[in-house]
């Protein structure tokens, strides 16, 4: 029995990553995860992991400018029937326009690649010739190009620009082009560790790090000083203004970053969330920070028990606050998507609120830039239920940060906030209280 391991590389393995991603429409991160369980991907260098994970996340940060010079070279399209074709064109792309790779080397070796396919084989001199020309005009190409028309699809460029203007929609386009910082929420004092890990400690309390190499090696994970979180995901648990002794329950809680948040109150949390092996990484998380809360493995819309004191509902959405870590929602989430959402958001957002005591407050957030999944969303809430009221966020409960605050009191976080900083994800959340009995 031959047990000898396939002899794939770092483009290899950033191929098949595209492929999955451009074809079967699975999302970026679930395809590194499974990848990067590979025998295969496992014998390989740090630094060609590396490369693997910088070719793929390139391409899908930088896809709609890449297809964009590639139909300015393909007359007809993309052949059907083309195997590899797109994905090994993709990954060439990327290392010629956004990585350090010698063009001969990004041509050369996606060439080599096609040519070990059976469907896209046949394209080989095609793909040499797109890649030669991309690889001739160089990066200086970019600069005709346009974020929000070339590199954003169409229906979300309109979309952001009635929302929140042309200037707003162009800057959160630009936001999505940049390899976002790692936010850490700590235990301690933001600043202590800030100057332990070489980052910055942001007025949130948020620690973030730039160039923060592999997460496992760095100081403080094991003892649980520590927990990954954008700094805009944090602020829902925030306004939640959770404390000691308070029974709170974190609806759609997996993987469980505003449980911890929660938990480290001194509240009596309870996490609720469909996905049994998302819950099993919550718990593990809460273990190595030492921190406690119940976990219940259930779908939100069939958990019931005694009104809580504060209910945090961080609900499914379609998550194109969150483009510039995944780069892959923007392509395969459509706007039917949004609708099928927004309908589970109102759905989810009516039974949570039936778990909030009188007096009680409810925070209802969503990592979506879309108007249906927030600020509509919530007016639409406000105008059913007589019992709540909107309680408008107020500048200190975001530490000065008054640019994430609009009317009526709504928290709306864009990518392009902090731009100086390493920008943030897109946030809605609002604070709903009701009314006494």
């Amino acid at each position: 029995m031959n047990t000898a391991l396939p002899n794939l590389d770092a483009r290899d393995h950033a191929i098949a990553v595209l492929r999955d991603v451009l074809v079967r429409r699975l999302a970026l991160d679930d395809v590194m995860e499974k990848v990067s369980g590979q025998a295969s991907f496992a014998v390989l260098s740090p630094a060609d992991q590396g490369l693997a994970r910088a070719i793929a996340g390139a391409g899908m940060r930088g896809l709609g400018f890449i297809r964009r010079l590639l139909a300015d070279r393909l007359r007809d399209g993309l052949p059907p029937g083309g195997g590899l074709l797109e994905p090994v064109l993709v990954a060439g792309a990327a290392q010629i326009l956004f990585l350090d790779v010698p063009d001969h080397a990004a041509v050369h070796t996606s060439i080599e690649k096609l040519k070990a396919d059976r469907q896209g084989g046949r394209y080989a001199g095609l793909a040499n010739a797109v890649l030669r020309a991309i690889a001739k005009e160089g990066r200086a190409v970019l600069d005709r190009l346009d974020p929000l028309a070339d590199n954003t699809p169409g229906w979300l460029a309109e979309r952001w620009t009635r929302a929140y203007g042309e200037e707003a929609a162009r800057a959160i386009a630009r936001a999505h082009l940049e390899e976002p910082p790692l936010d850490l929420s700590v235990r301690e004092e933001a600043g202590g560790w800030a100057g332990r890990l070489g980052g910055i400690a942001l007025p949130t309390g948020t620690v973030r790090l730039q160039a923060p190499g592999p997460v496992p090696a760095l100081a403080g994970l094991a003892e649980g000083a520590w927990w990954v979180q954008d700094i805009a995901a944090a602020q829902p648990a925030r306004l939640l203004e959770a404390g000691p002794g308070m029974r709170v329950l974190d609806l759609c809680a997996a993987p469980g970053g505003k449980t911890a948040q929660l938990a480290a109150t001194g509240a009596l949390v309870t996490a609720v969330d469909r996905s049994g092996p998302r819950m099993r990484r919550l718990e593990q998380n809460l273990n190595r920070l030492s921190l406690a809360a119940r976990a219940v493995v259930m779908d939100g819309l069939d958990f019931r028990e005694e009104p809580f004191d504060r209910v945090l509902l961080d609900a499914p959405c379609s998550a194109t606050g969150t483009i510039r870590r995944h780069p892959d929602v923007a392509w395969n989430k459509t706007l039917a998507d949004v609708a099928m959402l927004s309908d589970l958001q109102r759905r989810l957002i009516d039974h949570a609120f039936g778990l909030v005591a009188p007096g009680g407050r409810l925070v209802y957030a969503t990592c979506s830039l879309e108007p249906e999944e927030g600020e509509q969303q919530i007016a639409a809430f406000l105008a059913r239920r007589s019992d709540a009221q909107l309680v408008a966020v107020t500048p200190d409960q975001v530490d000065g940060c008054t640019e994430w605050i609009r009317p009526p009191g709504f928290l709306r976080c864009l990518p392009a906030h902090l731009s100086g900083r390493g920008g943030c994800d897109g946030f809605f959340a609002a604070v709903l209280q009701r009314a006494q009995a």
